[in-house]
């Protein structure tokens, strides 16, 4: 069977978790303006370094605040447990783990790490490696050599989307596919990707 890889944040998630608590704990005027930056001349990991860095909250307490704020899109249940995908996200397993151990789902993540430092958060990127498609460190390598489905929203499921057999999409990554004028599957909830799946 085919590999089903599903994004996290946006997707997973009925909004971005690591939005919601950099604009609750972080420095908004440095996470708007990182924000505008993407894409234009800095990659994703200078951005969510920079973003992350405003953030001087101890580990405990942004766990607790995922556990209580961050909402799974509906059909996400179903989903994993019909499907068993695996999720590869561009954030960090401490804010994902946590929203996974609360709905009592076990699933294998493909995540960075933080190193929560008292004067700001520090990401450590599970890999570096430059990719020769994109040209940065991007989701595409963790799932070289392998035939899969991809489910994302955003900026960072671009690269992976593009050596999918399937691509389901919403929101950012749905307008940079039409633009691009490549095919997918639009998606409001994870019910729609299990119908279609069949």
């Amino acid at each position: 069977m085919t590999r089903l890889v599903l994004d996290w944040d946006g997707t997973c998630t009925e909004v971005d978790g690591l939005h919601m608590i950099l604009e609750r704990f972080g420095d908004r005027s440095v996470y708007r303006q990182m924000e505008g930056a993407l894409g234009d001349g800095l990659t994703l990991h200078e951005v969510i370094a920079r973003e992350i860095a405003t953030i001087a909250l101890p580990l405990d307490r942004g766990i607790a605040w995922v556990r209580e704020h961050v909402t799974l899109r509906a059909g996400f249940h179903e989903l994993v447990e019909r499907r068993r995908p695996v999720i590869v996200s561009s954030g960090f397993r401490e804010l994902i783990e946590p929203v996974l151990e609360r709905e009592g789902v076990e699933l294998e993540v493909v995540a960075n790490e933080l190193d929560a430092r008292p004067d700001g958060w520090l990401p450590v990127w599970r890999d570096e490696a430059v990719c020769a498609t994109c040209g940065e460190p991007c989701k595409r390598g963790v799932l070289a050599g392998e035939s899969y489905v991809y489910v994302g929203d955003g900026y960072s499921d671009r690269c992976a989307a593009l050596a999918a057999e399937r691509v389901f999409a919403r929101d950012g990554l749905a307008r940079w596919l039409d633009e691009q004028g490549i095919c997918y599957e639009p998606f409001r909830d994870l019910y729609h990707v299990l119908d279609a799946l069949g």
